[in-house]
């Protein structure tokens, strides 16, 4: 089977992310996964775009979507498809969310894309050759020093009945940072890292369609990337991100609570 190229998955990112931002004024058919996880129509309108392209072009791949689940595949590829990373923020006219994309073969993470329509920003890498936005190379900061660093985080939708709610490691890290914002995109998250805005991002609890793309996309702009742990393997449950310039992520490691 052909494999994808990253401008194909680009060209899929950029269409989806058109449906996301023609529909972003109007209003939404808001339904609940959980208390506080939404879904629209639109991400499934973005998710059935992307899915059908996939399948028609590159027939037989394992998919992993949030909205559609996991469609089983035979050919060695794999993708990890979120048609809409930020849908809260979307519902309620936030402008900051994402379509996020990751393609990996025998396993191994290859392309990413992680495309935000209402900035025009394409973020995208390709394992070993670095990555990009809108075609500029882009790498983490060069901090070492968590007092004069900005961080970003995430909380799980079941927050009120875990015990990795996160809540106290925000505390933390606000008191030893220059701050930490919560954006509402983890893949947004991770490229923001990628290109400098933040110096690091940690999640305790997420899906694997959340940070494919994103993780890569941080790891080949020259951050480190791990799980909680400090281990390479982000994707696999219990799955938990530490994405960072490499003067901040041995840091962020020293002082995070992986049990609150």
């Amino acid at each position: 089977m052909r494999q994808p190229t990253l401008s194909e998955i680009e060209e899929l990112a950029r269409f989806a992310g058109s449906i996301l931002r023609e529909s972003y004024n109007k209003e939404h058919q808001v339904s609940y996964k959980g208390v506080i996880d939404l879904v629209t129509e639109v991400d499934r309108a973005s998710e059935d775009f992307l899915l059908g392209e996939i399948n028609k072009r590159w027939p037989g791949s394992y998919i992993m979507a949030e909205e559609s689940g996991v469609t089983r595949g035979t050919n060695g590829s794999s993708w990890y498809v979120d048609p809409l990373d930020g849908t809260v923020n979307y519902a309620h006219r936030i402008p900051i969310f994402s379509v996020s994309v990751g393609y990996a073969y025998n396993g191994v993470m290859q392309l990413g894309v992680v495309y935000d329509p209402m900035r025009d920003e394409m973020f995208a890498a390709e394992r070993g050759k670095g990555a990009r936005l809108n075609g500029n190379p882009i790498h983490p900061t060069d901090e070492t020093e968590l007092q004069k660093s900005l961080l970003v985080t995430g909380f799980p939708y079941d927050a009120w009945n875990t015990k990795q709610n996160n809540f106290d490691n925000f505390v933390r890290f606000a008191q030893l940072t220059q701050g930490v914002r919560r954006l509402g995109s983890a893949a947004l998250d991770a490229c923001y890292v990628a290109a400098g805005r933040f110096d690091g991002f940690w999640e305790l609890s997420l899906k694997p369609w959340d940070v494919a793309a994103g993780g890569l996309i941080a790891l080949e702009a020259g951050a480190k990337v791990t799980n909680i742990r400090g281990g390479d393997d982000y994707l696999s449950p219990p799955q938990s991100i530490i994405a960072a310039a490499p003067g901040i992520h041995p840091k962020i490691i020293e002082k995070l609570d992986s049990t609150d």
